[in-house]
């Protein structure tokens, strides 16, 4: 498996399993059958509510002798109400907890929205907080914090643009060693990219597959396939593969870590076989073309002008 290294020698395994949407039992096997198959890389949250089942799962595999700690790359993500200064070391130890570890390879903010302590999700304006208020460079000096106390080896962001990782780049201790977003042949980010591997920030791309089992709250109206995309099943015919793999290869093919979610055994491993193929020049820039900035994840749930929150991504 193909690995991306951060600055001090440590490794990210390339390929991932994301657990967005995956709950219960369901997600406590998906990620035994991703470890017995070969995945060494998980992904998880607080927000997702299954850290505790992936604990299940990994204290079991731990104790079977199926696989290492050390082997193991875990990634979970700081909720927004959490940002407080006062609240960022709980928070991450709570997810240590459920998940029973006692440290995290990976610890990201979740996205650069903030809300009070006591709102998973806000139900008006008076649930959020003004970035003005509790800004971005507070919570990160916690989460400096915790990489210097041992909590988590490496610490990052998600849903970042380039407006907000600036300032994280030039005024703090730690740089954000991560961004994760949502990544695709029709929303390429080039730009991001671009900016990011400059300034030897590693790129997680999450929803590789379009997310089409995400809430119909989150879709929009006869949103596209990416499955179907014509250019895609020509290369996935001629690599005689299905889409998926072709998806997943190429954020590979770029440098970039990706995390498709699944929760069937058949999936996680065709998904797993995709770091195998070897898309060529033809193939990559036929898909290079494919970009339209299109978002399965708007962002728009977040819109709070009142409270300083419009466009998350700064678009």
């Amino acid at each position: 498996m193909q690995k991306l290294m951060f600055s001090n020698g440590d490794s990210m395994p390339i390929l991932g399993l994301g657990t967005w949407k995956a709950t219960g039992e369901v997600v406590k096997q998906a990620v035994i059958d991703a470890v017995y198959l070969g995945y060494r890389h998980i992904d998880t949250a607080t927000i997702y509510g299954n850290e505790a089942e992936i604990g299940e799962a990994l204290s079991f595999l731990f104790e079977e002798g199926i696989v290492r700690r050390e082997e193991m790359f875990i990634t979970s993500k700081l909720w927004n109400n959490a940002h407080a200064p006062e609240d960022v070391l709980p928070a991450l130890k709570d997810s240590l907890q459920k998940l029973n570890l006692e440290y995290l390879d990976l610890y990201l903010i979740h996205w650069p929205i903030a809300f009070r302590r006591d709102t998973p999700l806000p139900l008006g304006p008076e649930d959020f907080i003004p970035l003005l208020d509790l800004p971005i460079k507070d919570t990160w000096e916690q989460m400096e914090n915790a990489k210097m106390m041992g909590l988590s080896r490496h610490i990052g962001v998600s849903n970042f643009s380039i407006r907000k990782l600036e300032p994280l780049l030039k005024n703090t201790r730690i740089v954000p060693e991560v961004n994760q977003v949502e990544l695709h042949p029709l929303l390429q980010q080039n730009e991001l990219f671009n900016f990011c591997k400059k300034n030897k920030v590693l790129l997680t791309a999450y929803s590789p597959l379009g997310s089409g089992d995400r809430s119909d709250k989150m879709k929009a109206k006869n949103e596209p396939s990416l499955f179907e995309l014509p250019i895609i099943q020509e290369i996935a015919k001629k690599h005689e593969v299905h889409p998926a793999q072709i998806l997943i290869n190429w954020h590979i093919q770029r440098g970039i870590s990706v995390i498709p979610k699944s929760a069937t055994k058949r999936n996680i491993e065709t998904n797993l076989l995709a770091a195998q193929l070897k898309l060529d020049t033809k193939d990559m820039q036929a898909i290079s073309g494919l970009d339209k900035q299109y978002r399965f994840v708007t962002g728009k749930f977040w819109d709070m002008p009142e409270k300083g929150y419009q466009n998350v991504y700064d678009e």
